[in-house]
C-alpha cells in the first residue's frame, strides 16, 4: 500500500480538534483500540497542514471488517463524537 492508496477521511465533525478546521487537516490521523481517532488534540490552536487530503495512517482497531495488517482498506472513513470526543464512525465489526 502506498500513500496514494490510504483511505481518505471523507468527513470530520468535531470541531474541538486543533486539526479541524473546517474539515481535518492533519496529514494522516491514527484511529486508536477503541475505534478513537488517536490524532484528536483538544487545542485553541489550529494546526496542520491547510492543503492536504486527511488519510487513515494506522488502525489499530483489530476487531473492525476493514481492518487488514493494520490498515484501513474501507473505501473512506467519516470521524465525529461517539464514545469518545473523536471517533472513526465507520467502525464495523
Amino acid at each position: 500500500m502506498t500513500a496514494i492508496d490510504m483511505t481518505p477521511v471523507s468527513n470530520c465533525t468535531v470541531s474541538a480538534c486543533s486539526f479541524n478546521d473546517n474539515g481535518c487537516h492533519a496529514f494522516a490521523v491514527t484511529v486508536g483500540e477503541d475505534a478513537s481517532c488517536a490524532t484528536f488534540i483538544p487545542l485553541d490552536v489550529k494546526g496542520g497542514i491547510s492543503k492536504v487530503v486527511t488519510q487513515v495512517g494506522a488502525c489499530q482497531r483489530v476487531a473492525c471488517a476493514f481492518n487488514k495488517n493494520l490498515e484501513c482498506t474501507a473505501t473512506q472513513v467519516r470521524i465525529g463524537s461517539g464514545g469518545t470526543a473523536a471517533d472513526c464512525l465507520s467502525y464495523t465489526e
